[in-house]
């Protein structure tokens, strides 16, 4: 019994061990705190201009500039093409060989670009049927201009080598640069665009420096066709996973928009980026543990269990604290956050407010368990079945409960994917519980 209650608990000792590794200057602990200062610029950029933007544009227009962002979501997954996932992981394994990494640099980068005017095809392609962009093709190109941008960012790359210090420097920069563009230039309804076409060419800004620091340290190589598509077979299940992910995710502000008017596409917007910011708060820790346990599941099998026992509990706990905040404190949120004529938007909050703890706790057996174990058929399985099932949910009920019924959607169907991955590694015994010191 002390046994298995000191693999659930780890020693300080352990848990400093775990956390920081041999090298401090790449350590895990290290790169968390790289993480937070990226995410810190991250919860004071929506703190800041959220609060503007939804006054300034108004329910109507901030809707637009929603649904614009969610198709544009669309475009970034398809370029990045779970690149983010797999390449990291492929970086983390072949982190000693300088060759290796300039190969999957060039290849990871051919493969964008050939996904980047696929996606311009796509734009062209449904910028013509949809009114919201037949009305407004500034708003439409400006949300395609920021998806490449920011699709190209190679930061798996500088994440895979657990070294995130000068890229997260970058990112902050440029979203301070964002913030205070975005007051002096967006003054109304009509500047909508502008949002969009200031982030883009801020995330521009951020991925070419952040290139140019990458091809610092390796040769460059042109990408080949072996490489390109040895890239895209690699990262395909990861976008097979991110793709079901944005049905429940991503996909629900752009269903809104097919069947509810802009300003309630802004009221369950509103609801959606408070709920996020909140959640943004758990990232750096989800992002600095995945090339960790990519590094260690292999090597070192009862380390990798004992710090994903860690994140279950850090995780699980942080987000059920911030989960009950967001729902005791949505109205003052709603208030603050979008202003007069946002109050329809409570009710959403309340229900997104479960996503927190839920989230925190699927992206940890998932994400930063069961794909570092190799498990990506069952968990592809477990998302697409969510995918779908949110999807019938959100067709069946944001037509006659608007907001309110998108996010009864994806709170239901998050639940679906925590339960379903518990379950299968449960059954399975491969859950970190499972591990009390010896390997797999």
């Amino acid at each position: 019994m002390k046994g298995f209650l000191r693999s659930l608990f780890p020693s300080p000792e352990r848990l400093t061990k775990a956390l920081v590794g041999k090298s401090a200057s790449g350590g895990l602990a290290t790169n968390i705190l790289a993480l937070y200062g990226v995410h810190i610029a991250n919860y004071l950029f929506p703190l800041l201009t959220v609060p503007y933007l939804a006054r300034v544009l108004g329910p109507k227009e901030w809707g637009l500039l929603a649904f614009a962002q969610a198709f544009g979501g669309y475009l970034q997954l398809l370029v990045e093409f779970g690149f983010s996932l797999s390449a990291t992981r492929q970086v983390a394994r072949a982190r000693d060989s300088l060759r290796g990494r300039a190969e999957l640099l060039a290849s990871v980068l051919g493969a964008k670009a050939f996904l980047g005017l696929l996606a311009i095809g796509v734009a062209l392609l449904v910028g013509g049927f949809i009114p919201a962009f037949r009305d407004h093709p500034q708003v439409l190109w400006a949300g395609v201009f920021w998806a490449l941008a920011t699709a190209f960012s190679p930061v798996w790359y500088f994440q895979g080598l657990e070294r995130m210090r000068l890229v997260a420097g970058l990112e902050v920069l440029a979203k301070g640069l964002v913030l205070l563009l975005l007051f002096l230039w967006v003054k109304g309804p009509s500047d909508t665009w502008k949002v969009l076409a200031l982030q883009g060419g801020a995330s521009l800004l951020a991925t070419l420096l952040a290139l140019y620091l990458a091809y610092r340290e390796v040769p460059l190589f042109l990408p080949t066709l072996k490489g390109v598509l040895e890239a895209l077979r690699l990262g395909w299940s990861m976008f097979f996973f991110r793709s079901a992910v944005s049905l429940y995710t991503l996909g629900n502000t752009f269903i809104l928009g097919l069947f509810a008017p802009p300003q309630v596409v802004g009221y369950y917007a509103g609801a959606e980026k408070i709920s996020k910011a909140v959640l943004g708060l758990l990232s750096p820790v989800s992002q600095a543990l995945y090339p960790r346990l990519s590094h260690l599941v292999r090597r070192a099998p009862a380390e990798a269990a004992r710090l994903a026992r860690l994140g279950l509990w850090t995780m699980g706990l942080s987000g059920l604290f911030l989960g009950l905040l967001v729902f005791a404190l949505a109205p003052f949120l709603v208030r603050l956050f979008l202003g007069e004529g946002y109050d329809p938007a409570v009710l959403a909050l309340r229900l997104l407010a479960f996503l927190v703890p839920l989230i925190a706790l699927s992206n940890v057996l998932g994400i930063q368990w069961m794909l570092p174990l190799g498990l990506d058929r069952p968990f592809n399985a477990i998302i697409v079945g969510a995918g779908l099932f949110n999807l019938g949910l959100a067709l069946l009920l944001a037509p006659r409960l608007f907001h309110v019924g998108m996010a009864l959607a994806v709170v239901v169907s998050e639940l679906f994917v925590t339960l379903g991955m518990w379950l299968y590694l449960k059954r399975s015994r491969q859950d970190p519980f499972a591990f009390q010191g010896g390997g797999q």
